[in-house]
């Protein structure tokens, strides 16, 4: 049931922060146009601890790399949206490289935008935010630091 396995109680073992075996799925979607609280899930220092009751950390998957939190930390400071960019891709390739997430779906989404408001263009990726300058999937190999 949903409702369990989603609930925020702490003391609850069945919820999803608290799943101890080796696989899992649900679905969690970036909901926001910088993805820096999105990969926040996967830094170390919010691992949720086995047994946790004061609420767990955000990093339910448990996992740790050194390069993956430095990486993130430079981001957070990182001012050249071209470089920005490629942090997180590099992050990510971690991320799917170590198996940590498996994708299988993409939550498509809807969204609109009044005729005369200016400046609004979806995003290719579909989600309703207002387009970055910088889309991900527009860095050479070269600019990924590949």
């Amino acid at each position: 049931m949903a409702s369990v396995f989603f609930s925020s109680d702490a003391a609850n073992p069945d919820t999803y922060p608290h799943f101890y075996a080796d696989l899992q799925m649900y679905n969690v979607t970036m909901n926001a146009p910088d993805p820096q609280v999105f990969m926040a899930q996967f830094v170390s220092w919010e691992i949720a601890a086995r047994g946790q009751t004061s609420g767990p950390g955000a990093n339910i998957t448990r996992f740790r790399s050194d390069e993956y939190d430095r990486l993130w930390r430079a981001a957070e400071t990182e001012m050249d949206p071209v470089k920005r960019a490629a942090l997180f891709i590099r992050m990510n390739d971690l991320v799917i490289a170590d198996v940590v997430v498996i994708p299988v779906l993409w939550r498509n989404g809807v969204g609109a935008a009044a005729a005369r408001l200016q400046g609004m263009e979806l995003q290719r990726l579909g989600h309703d935010h207002v387009r970055l300058p910088l889309l991900v999937q527009d860095l050479t190999p070269r600019d990924r630091g590949l």
